[in-house]
């Protein structure tokens, strides 16, 4: 594997965003969506192995004191291999002087725990699709 990893949206094809997000079994938009996104948040990572395109993350913050990660995404074939890890820290490492959110998707907790990530017992969420959320199991 030769990692090569990337902090800003040049030259992204965000096709392959979407298809990343879809074969980790998580949430997905079309391209253009994904764009805007990650255009418009505070930190951005990709990480290739060559040119292939093989998992990502972003963060939105004030900069300052907060921040909320998403989209941390990798190839399954990538995973295990401590690519997440990578992404992950490289977003703290951006913004190390901020608190951190995020949401994990139901069964990944236990990855965010391995880096120091803890429940809240005070989160709360509004999301457009609650039904649909309550469904995949992000919320009672």
């Amino acid at each position: 594997m030769d990692l090569k990893i990337q902090y800003n949206c040049l030259n992204i094809n965000w096709d392959d965003v979407c298809e990343i997000l879809k074969k980790a079994g998580m949430s997905y938009f079309e391209g253009k969506v994904h764009e805007k996104a990650f255009k418009n948040s505070h930190t951005t990572i990709f990480v290739f192995d060559n040119n292939k395109l093989i998992g990502f993350g972003r963060a939105i913050s004030d900069g300052v004191y907060q921040a909320a990660i998403y989209d941390v995404a990798v190839l399954p074939e990538y995973q295990g291999k401590n690519i997440g890890r990578t992404i992950v820290n490289g977003i703290l490492n951006r913004i190390p002087q901020c608190n951190f959110i995020l949401y994990a998707s139901p069964g990944k907790e236990a990855f965010y725990e391995k880096l120091s990530f803890r429940k809240m017992k005070t989160g709360m969420a509004l999301f457009c699709n609650a039904e649909k959320m309550q469904t995949k199991g992000f919320i009672e």
